[in-house]
């Protein structure tokens, strides 16, 4: 038989990728076979496949590179993924659970290290900081679940990013302290440089980020700024002292208001950590890991059961006191438990820098059984939180569907967006994506209608092409989408037809581009939409990308509350208000503005949304004064001869004309019962007037002479 061990370990970057991307194909399958989570199987591969294990690949730079990416990615896509108002609204619970996952295992494994471990102050001291922190290893599992803004997440993530930074600067003043460099100065050039750093992140990046994504829509630049922006804050950290997985995070943070969740940006972001660097870094960690030092002597194992043990006891203890001092559900401890449990590379990086330090007769503070034990470590809590966290996140969803409403049947949304030109691939289709119910998981329907006349062939080739890049843009962002080409006598007829056929529920079309002067406000067929259609339509106008607007200001008629579609456009702002991230407020009487507020609290309550009282419809032109470049002005208006219909709606295009002509605007005609019959322009509203006066003259006039005759 012959001898195949001189082929391994492989050292050829191809052969090398190649089994990686083998584990990572193979690993969930096995796994879910085995009804273990896909994250233990990573790692246990990188066990097998390792140096300490049948010796198949070498961990070569690729690893430490790739694997270093996948960390930051990890933590990156938490601060992506926090829900910031939760963060505000829980910062006292996430302060305080962060101080207790950090001070319990400190404390417990200090003691633990001096008393039962023999280890000196100093290497005590080392091992508390890598106990007290802790790794988002399990983070993708509640991804998976769906449940990455789920408040006790939110409340996981938060926290952990506090024990990070506290047991990064006590980790500092322990490697000071070797170096006789721990005086007052240090720690207040650590300070300085700390808030320095959040202070300058958190000013320049928003803006360059604003300014980018404003005028760059390119996707492979975006995301590499991205990126960029990523290893930016990392490199910064790491240029202080911390490490780098803070300064990934704080990232996230600062990026989260402008990457929406929904969006083609966010899934590209997703898929590039999900598909490669996570799974490389959950290999290059179990490559780490030497189980044969179990066998090698009862000092070793009673180091690595000492650590496990403290470690993991200190988490739990703090998770569920905190959790029962909250009054939460035991499926939220678990919760705690599970994602604040786990260590991985971020530990094996303080343990070389201890290995390091240098403190006399020719020791090191930290010895070959430290290093084994808190690799072994890894090991056990990452199983231990992959399974915890699993757990939990089905408890969680099961008890949510249980409470639940069912949204399914209570809503008909089937979007429809009629296409024409580029412009409503880079605008409508964003928008739609940004206000559809996720949870329904229902495409949006792209039409292109195009007029039967000589350049028809012509145009429905253009069309097809538009949908083509339409359906590419939504499949980005993992939405379906249905297109259709259509030929018509008539656009209108033809959108009309589509909707009747497809029983959409409302549709969203860009607004007319007014030519000259004496063009019509709102072109050729759209005002025959709203006329013959009683269903939802928004008409909009968008000069800059969603993810860069701050504010959405919505004018709100009196009496709306009373038509048929008044929730309708509640809910689709206060999704797209939810999804981009940023404030909604509503300027309207105080009976729809209750009514409103008691629909948000209820439905979304994370909606940050304020509600200022405007008397009159007249009030409206004021608004010109507060509605920035990067706001968003939503009108409510109404159909001629409906409960909210006004006269005032017809000095509409001319006020926008005048007052917000360079600004982000969406007309929004709800539903309404009905079938109007008259169009929103000068002229008929005034015909139909003059035609019902001079009818009840004229039959005044003929009782008149009847009875005098």
């Amino acid at each position: 038989m012959p001898d195949i061990s001189q082929y391994f370990p492989i050292t050829d970057t191809t052969w090398i990728f190649l089994v990686v991307l083998f584990i990572i194909l193979s690993a969930p399958v096995i796994m879910s076979k085995l009804r273990i989570p896909h994250i233990v199987g990573m790692v246990l591969a990188g066990v097998i496949v390792g140096q300490y294990g049948l010796n198949i690949l070498e961990r070569d730079a690729s690893f430490e590179m790739f694997g270093k990416v996948g960390l930051y990615y990890i933590m990156f896509l938490a601060g992506l993924e926090m829900d910031m108002e939760g963060i505000k609204k829980n910062s006292r619970r996430m302060l305080l659970f962060g101080l207790m996952t950090f001070a319990i295992p400190f404390v417990m494994v200090y003691y633990a290290g001096i008393y039962l471990m023999d280890y000196s102050m100093q290497a005590s001291l080392l091992l508390s900081c890598i106990l007290a922190s802790n790794t988002l290893i399990a983070y993708p599992i509640v991804c998976k679940y769906g449940l990455q803004k789920h408040p006790v997440v939110t409340l996981c993530v938060g926290s952990s990013m506090i024990s990070l930074l506290f047991a990064l600067i006590a980790f500092s003043g322990v490697v000071g302290s070797v170096s006789s460099e721990a005086d007052v100065w240090f720690w207040l050039l650590m300070a300085a440089k700390l808030i320095g750093y959040c202070c300058g992140m958190s000013i320049i990046i928003p803006r360059v980020a604003r300014w980018f994504l404003q005028h760059y829509s390119d996707a492979v630049m975006q995301f590499v700024f991205v990126l960029s922006v990523l290893f930016l804050s990392a490199a910064l950290t790491e240029m202080m002292g911390l490490e780098g997985v803070f300064g990934a995070f704080f990232a996230g943070l600062v990026l989260n208001r402008y990457i929406p969740h929904v969006s083609p940006l966010m899934s590209r972001i997703e898929f590039t950590g999900n598909a490669l660097f996570i799974p490389y870094f959950l290999i290059g960690v179990g490559m780490l890991i030497d189980i044969r030092v179990l066998f090698g002597g009862w000092h070793t194992v009673y180091i690595v059961f000492c650590m496990v043990f403290f470690g993991t006891i200190a988490k739990m203890i703090a998770a569920y006191i905190a959790s029962f001092g909250m009054k939460m559900p035991m499926a939220h401890g678990n919760m705690m438990f599970g994602l604040t449990s786990a260590h991985a590379a971020g530990s094996i990086a303080i343990v070389m820098v201890g290995m390091k330090l240098y403190i006399g007769n020719g020791q090191y503070l930290v010895d070959s059984d430290m290093l084994n034990g808190v690799v072994m470590m890894i090991l056990f809590t990452c199983v231990i939180s992959s399974f915890v966290t699993e757990h939990a996140s089905q408890q969680i969803v099961l008890d949510d569907n249980m409470y639940a409403e069912d949204e399914h049947t209570a809503d008909d949304e089937k979007i429809l967006i009629p296409i024409k030109r580029q412009t409503g691939v880079d605008n409508l289709v964003p928008l739609a994506i940004m206000m559809r119910n996720s949870k329904l998981n229902r495409g949006i329907i792209g039409l292109n209608v195009v007029l039967d006349d000589k350049d028809v062939v012509r145009n429905q080739a253009q069309g097809k092409r538009i949908l083509e890049a339409a359906a590419k843009a939504a499949s980005a962002a993992d939405v379906r989408m249905l297109t259709q080409s259509r030929i018509a006598a008539n656009i209108a007829n033809g959108i009309m037809h589509a909707f009747k056929e497809y029983d959409a529920s409302e549709i969203i079309i860009g607004m007319h581009e007014k030519k000259t002067e004496n063009d019509n406000f709102w072109g050729v067929f759209t005002e025959n939409l709203f006329t013959e259609l009683n269903r939802q339509i928004m008409v909009c106008r968008l000069l800059q990308p969603l993810s860069t607007i701050r504010r959405i200001q919505v004018a709100v008629p009196s009496r709306v509350e009373f038509e048929p579609g008044f929730y309708r456009w509640i809910e689709r702002l206060s999704v797209m208000s939810e999804n981009m991230g940023c404030r909604i407020q509503f300027h309207g009487r105080t009976e729809s503005m209750s009514l409103i507020r008691e629909y948000i609290q209820n439905r979304h309550p994370s909606v940050r949304a304020d509600y200022i009282l405007m008397q009159h419809w007249k009030e409206i032109t004021a608004l010109s004064d507060e509605i920035k470049e990067d706001h968003l002005l939503v009108v409510i208006t109404a159909r001629t001869g409906t409960v909210s219909y006004k006269t005032a709606f017809e000095r509409l295009p001319e006020e926008i004309g005048r007052y917000f002509a360079n600004r982000n605007l969406i007309i929004v005609f709800p539903d309404q019962n009905g079938q109007p019959m008259e169009s929103m322009t000068f002229t008929a509203p005034q015909k139909h007037n003059v035609d019902s006066a001079y009818a009840i003259l004229s039959k005044w006039f003929k009782e008149k002479l009847s009875r005098n005759k």
